[in-house]
Formats: structure tokens, C-alpha cells, sequence
């Protein structure tokens, strides 16, 4: 997280994180850090135990945190806003905060870099998480395997509403991915709104689409990672760099996990031909 400075924190609105559609938080944060060799499981004790309850009482959603299953240095974690305003008062509420400042060094002793951060915002009212259930109390969850979650980031030439990337999206590759068993969770476009908290800084300038698929287990997993690419080159053209892909595992207390609910709007997305973006 590595926290440059703390800013005032003006009065809190108080308000839940759904978006318009019924899902969660109409802005949401997708962070990467890179770890130093051998400290992830130290700083996913720490986040899971001392920093997750805090930062939803500052008023913001812990969506999910994750360990990237193939990179041992790699922690990645999701977190959820009402709004950009919102989001600023409530990171300066936590950051400004007893709980933060007693953790602090002892997070960012674990980190090499926390930048890699991308705002996003539902690509359609209906495209949200929807996460069910409760968050795992600690005890409770030791040991409890939620499945997996793949994350694919297509990096565009154009904002997303000047293409037809997103009915792309919805007509062939979810298709796709619910055929190898997987269920999508969510989808986002960038949110190009100004970094209203600059103490944490986030990737600007830059455009992009973002999925998250749900599996129940390892194969389905590693069947889907097989196809992932011929989905994707289709849309070659639109892209200013190869897709990246995640595949998280999700810790024991994360609420996104690879067996969450599907997004409403995914449920019910026709199937077209692959033909329509090339």
C-alpha cells in the first residue's frame, strides 16, 4: 500500500455499495502488488486478520484478495466505492487512521511495489460482483478451498464505448468461458475519472476491459486457460499489448471466490458468431 501521506478527511455520507443493477460498488480498485520473495503468506495473515473490517468501517467493500497461482510474489486484491468523492474520504478515513498507522511498516515491509492499481466501473449496470454470503470469520475459514478466479485485462487502442469490445465480450467469450465450466462474475471498463486521494497512486491514461470468471476447481481452471487464447486474438486489433491473465487463488476470507454467484446480466448474454469482430 505504501502510503506517501495522509490527508484530511472530510464528514463521511453514509451508504451501501450497490451499483444501479443490484450488484457491488459502482467503482472498483484492482490492485497488484509485488511482494518480496517469501513474504506473501505474511502479508495475506496480516491483511485477513487486522485490515479487512477497518477499511469496510472507513466505508469502503473488501471484495476480494487473492494469491496469484503463478506468481509466488504476487498478491492481488479487489476493493469497492460508492463513488470517486466517496472513494476519497473513505481511503483517507483508513489511511488517517490507528489501525493503518499500527500496520503500516509491517505491510509495506512485505512490498516492492503497490502501484499497479486500475480504477474500474462496471461495464453495464448489470455487470457488477454479486458475491452472496458472508464473509468467512477466520477460524471458520482455515482450510475451506473456494475454487479459483481468472482475471483477463485487455488493454485498448480506444475507450471501450467507442468499440465493440463489450457485446464482443458478451456474444462469444463468456459464451466461452461457461462452456469450460466457468461462470462470470464480472466485467469493468476503466473509470477515467481523476485520482481524487493521489496519495495512492493509480495507472491513468490508460484504457481497458477487464473479465473475472469463476471455477469450482483446478480442472476447469486449466481447461479454460486452453481456450482463453483463441478468444482473445480475435480481438488482436483492439488491443495495444497482449492480453495478461490472472488466475487467482482466493485466501480464506476473501468474499469474491471462484464458486460466487454469476453477474445478473452474464446469466442470460446470447451467443453470436466470433465473425463479428474481426
Amino acid at each position: 500500500m505504501l502510503l506517501r501521506a495522509s490527508q484530511p478527511v472530510s464528514s463521511m455520507r453514509s451508504s451501501d455499495q450497490a451499483t444501479p443493477g443490484g450488484g457491488w460498488s459502482p467503482i472498483v480498485e484492482l490492485r497488484q502488488y509485488t511482494l518480496r520473495p517469501g513474504r506473501r503468506d505474511v502479508l495475506v495473515d496480516l491483511f485477513d486478520s487486522k485490515l479487512v473490517e477497518p477499511q469496510e468501517q472507513a466505508g469502503m467493500k473488501v471484495i476480494g484478495q487473492f494469491r496469484d497461482l503463478d506468481d509466488p510474489d504476487k498478491f492481488v486484491w479487489l476493493r469497492g466505492f460508492r463513488g470517486m468523492t466517496e472513494r476519497a474520504e473513505s481511503l483517507a478515513r483508513f489511511y488517517g487512521g490507528p489501525v493503518w498507522q499500527a500496520n503500516r511498516a509491517a505491510a509495506n515491509a512485505t512490498m516492492v511495489d503497490s502501484d499497479d492499481v486500475l480504477l474500474l466501473r462496471p461495464a453495464r449496470p448489470d455487470s457488477a460482483f454479486t458475491p452472496s454470503g458472508d464473509r468467512p470469520w477466520r477460524k471458520a475459514a482455515a482450510g475451506n478451498v473456494r475454487g479459483f478466479v481468472e482475471v483477463t485485462l485487455l488493454h485498448l487502442n480506444a475507450p471501450a464505448e467507442e468499440t465493440e469490445i463489450v457485446s464482443f465480450f458478451e456474444h462469444n467469450v463468456a459464451a466461452s468461458a461457461r462452456e469450460s465450466g466457468g461462470s462470470i462474475l464480472a466485467y469493468f471498463v476503466t473509470e477515467a475519472s481523476k485520482n481524487m486521494f493521489p496519495s495512492l497512486p493509480v495507472r491513468e491514461g490508460e484504457q481497458v476491459f477487464v473479465w473475472f470468471v469463476g471455477f469450482h476447481d483446478r480442472a476447469r481452471l486449466e481447461r479454460s486457460s486452453e481456450q482463453s487464447v483463441d478468444s482473445t486474438r480475435i480481438t488482436a486489433q483492439h488491443l495495444r499489448r497482449p492480453p495478461q491473465v490472472l488466475r487467482l487463488v482466493p485466501t480464506s476470507r476473501s468474499l469474491l471466490h471462484g464458486r460466487s454467484p454469476s453477474c445478473r446480466v452474464a446469466a442470460d448474454s446470447p451467443s453470436t458468431s466470433k465473425e463479428d469482430m474481426q
